[in-house]
């Protein structure tokens, strides 16, 4: 078999779909973000303003997190030195599972080098590893939780995205002595839609089953003190597993689980994806704590970012540019076309230095392909007006259909 040309053949066709990634280049200013610095060539081009970043708070900048950051590199140097296991678990790891766990309200918490591993490692443990369990798994679930199930070989049913009625038909189909265990999102990243986690655990309790929330989209955003829209909603006491990451509102990188101290030392003892993993570096852990402690005492951030949400969208709906309308912080400006998605991306970048990546097929269905905007409360009303003009004379020059403004 020719490989190298198999290779080829199997990314012509992408491109041809208009779904092939390029990789931006920039270089983020502390201090100045959203402002970047776009590289082409190793060059330095272009002066970018970011919008499609996780870093929903702009805490990977905070001086607080960037403080504690330089601390720790001072006091500990630069790598964790081997997995948890064998001399790498530092004592800034134990006082970040320490903050987790108190944000959360869970007896303990496990950390991960990320929130897909985070996933990956505890779905796949709990389900490969419980003797008859099925996991009852959203539709519309990360691709992690996914891939965690999936290892674990266990049987699964897929129940209609946010349809407690479903889940609650799936559940009864069988026996109360079954193991059960549904595994779920909070905040859906592409459609920014919010499941309705108490009628969730309803049925949950209902049926004996554990329930396990990804809040990876919500930790540090909702909540009195971060904790997400369990913590919003007063429910966080109803979840068996609460998983999150420290590299979208916290700023920095990692994941982590939050659940009963027994369980947690389950997955610690059995997760291959934590056991053979080295650990994240001290500085990293000492920044995610500083982020956390900030955002537990601190909703300025949170509440000025509502203010930019609601700013863009008002903005967007007088133009008349389409938006999936939801009541999270996410908003996708909808294109429906893969080859025009990309069209205008490249065109914002070129002409505007507005950075916005496409969102195509395989991450989003194919006709609704999108723009992905994350408004911050680093982004300034100028930023705001030089994106909605941007967009708008794009819209016309690609012919897009608009919406009706309201009278």
């Amino acid at each position: 078999m020719d490989f190298e040309a198999f290779f080829r053949e199997e990314l012509a066709d992408v491109r041809e779909d208009g779904r092939y990634r390029v990789f931006t280049d920039i270089k983020r200013h502390r201090g100045r973000f959203p402002q970047a610095t776009r590289f082409l060539d190793g060059e330095e081009t272009q002066a970018v303003t970011v919008w499609c970043s996780n870093d929903y708070l702009g805490m990977g900048q905070h001086p607080v997190v960037t403080e504690a950051m330089h601390a720790a590199i001072d006091e500990c140097g630069a790598g964790a030195g081997g997995t948890r296991n064998i001399s790498g678990t530092n004592h800034h790891h134990v006082l970040l599972e320490r903050e987790l766990a108190d944000l959360h309200g869970k007896e303990s918490a496990l950390l991960f080098t990320s929130g897909y591993v985070s996933n990956w490692a505890a779905l796949g443990t709990l389900a490969a590893r419980i003797p008859g369990l099925i996991v009852f798994s959203d539709a519309l679930n990360h691709a992690s939780m996914i891939e965690g199930i999936r290892h674990s070989r266990c049987q699964k049913r897929i129940w209609h995205h946010n349809d407690v009625e479903d889940l609650d038909r799936c559940l009864s189909e069988y026996p109360a002595d079954v193991p059960k265990l549904v595994a779920f999102e909070s905040v859906y990243s592409m459609d920014g839609d919010i499941a309705p986690i108490a009628e969730i655990l309803d049925v949950c309790e209902k049926h004996g089953a554990m329930s396990y929330i990804d809040e990876v989209h919500a930790v540090g955003l909702y909540g009195p003190r971060g904790g997400g829209i369990a913590e919003r909603e007063g429910l966080m006491d109803r979840i068996t597993v609460i998983e999150g990451t420290l590299g979208k509102a916290f700023g920095v990188m990692g994941g982590y689980i939050a659940a009963s101290a027994d369980l947690v030392d389950y997955i610690r003892t059995f997760a291959s994806g934590f056991i053979f993993s080295t650990a994240l570096p001290p500085a990293v852990a000492a920044g995610a704590a500083a982020s956390i402690r900030h955002l537990k005492e601190s909703s300025a951030e949170r509440d000025l970012q509502k203010d930019r949400v609601a700013t863009v969208r008002a903005k967007l709906d007088m133009m008349g540019i389409p938006h999936l309308h939801n009541p999270s912080h996410i908003i996708p400006v909808m294109v429906g076309d893969a080859h025009k998605c990309k069209r205008i991306s490249d065109w914002l970048m070129d002409n505007h230095g507005i950075y916005v990546q496409p969102i195509n097929y395989p991450t989003v269905p194919v006709g609704t392909e999108r723009l992905r905007l994350t408004p911050s409360p680093v982004h300034d009303d100028g930023d705001i007006d030089r994106l909605i003009n941007a967009l708008s004379e794009i819209w016309s020059q690609c012919e897009l259909a608009r919406k009706a403004t309201a009278a």
